[in-house]
């Protein structure tokens, strides 16, 4: 499994993942195509590895989470969202207080969803049709107006627009030392001459391995981490200077342009949805 920085790590972080499980099992069996839940985590709380039945949309009305896969990181801002496909073992950390919904599709009516993980934008529609479908018994009337509801939020769920928050996660030993280097510090400035010569490959050899295993330039994948470590920092409230010279970057100013480039608005825009 990837290691990525951010993790809660500590079994106190983890105190009430066994009530939680036994929730999300109780979901599975419950013969509905979509099911809705409510939970609220609190910073530095984390779940364990899992994977369960029916694909997931983790929804943040609040709050920063981290979900993780064996394909990378993906994190999940406020009013944003992570589609994570029936058993596909992940796990959750929540660096922030947050306040997490979940929609639960079941296999059958998950076919045409995404087979990938993978961050959404979610539209006002979507947002206020999740926030009234966790309101909802679990065993709704599919032909009343619950079930009517549930309707459109599944084809919502088909329409979704794709977020560019993801970190693919390397595998080769070398590029994953490096990757976890630069999670610990994202303010390091180190380049492949300098990791070549700790690493036992050349400069050239680490970043034609970081293109095959990650589809991303090296600088590019670091541009990549430092990002989602901004969306954690700014969402706990962070100022955007304080964040710019936290992760490196000689200004705000440089630090608001990639952020835009990347996103295609401003941080303060950005949180303001």
């Amino acid at each position: 499994m990837p290691a990525p920085g951010f993790r809660s790590d500590g079994p106190e972080r983890e105190a009430t993942h066994a009530d939680n499980v036994a929730k999300v099992d109780a979901l599975q069996a419950v013969p509905r195509p979509v099911v809705a839940a409510a939970t609220d985590y609190p910073a530095g709380q984390a779940t364990r590895w899992h994977s369960h039945p029916r694909g997931q949309l983790v929804y943040a009305i609040s709050g920063v989470m981290a979900v993780t896969t064996d394909g990378g990181v993906w994190v999940v801002p406020p009013e944003r969202a992570v589609w994570v496909p029936g058993g596909m073992p992940h796990r959750v950390d929540f660096p922030t207080d947050v306040k997490m919904r979940s929609l639960w599709v079941a296999p059958e009516a998950a076919q045409a969803l995404p087979r990938v993980c993978g961050v959404v934008t979610v539209s006002p529609l979507l947002r206020e049709l999740i926030r009234a479908a966790v309101d909802l018994p679990a065993e709704y009337d599919t032909d009343g107006p619950a079930g009517r509801l549930m309707t459109v939020i599944l084809d919502q769920l088909r329409v979704l627009d794709q977020a560019a928050l993801h970190l693919p996660w390397p595998e080769d030993a070398r590029l994953t030392r490096i990757a976890e280097a630069l999670i610990d510090d994202p303010a390091m400035n180190a380049g492949l001459d300098d990791w070549a010569k700790t690493a036992g490959a050349s400069a050239r050899t680490l970043a034609r391995l970081f293109v095959k295993e990650t589809g991303m330039t090296f600088g590019a994948w670091r541009q990549q981490a430092r990002l989602l470590k901004a969306l954690e920092l700014l969402a706990a409230g962070q100022s955007v200077t304080a964040t710019a010279l936290d992760l490196g970057y000689d200004s705000p100013s440089a630090f608001i342009a990639m952020f835009k480039k990347v996103l295609g608005t401003s941080p303060g825009k950005y949180f303001i949805g």
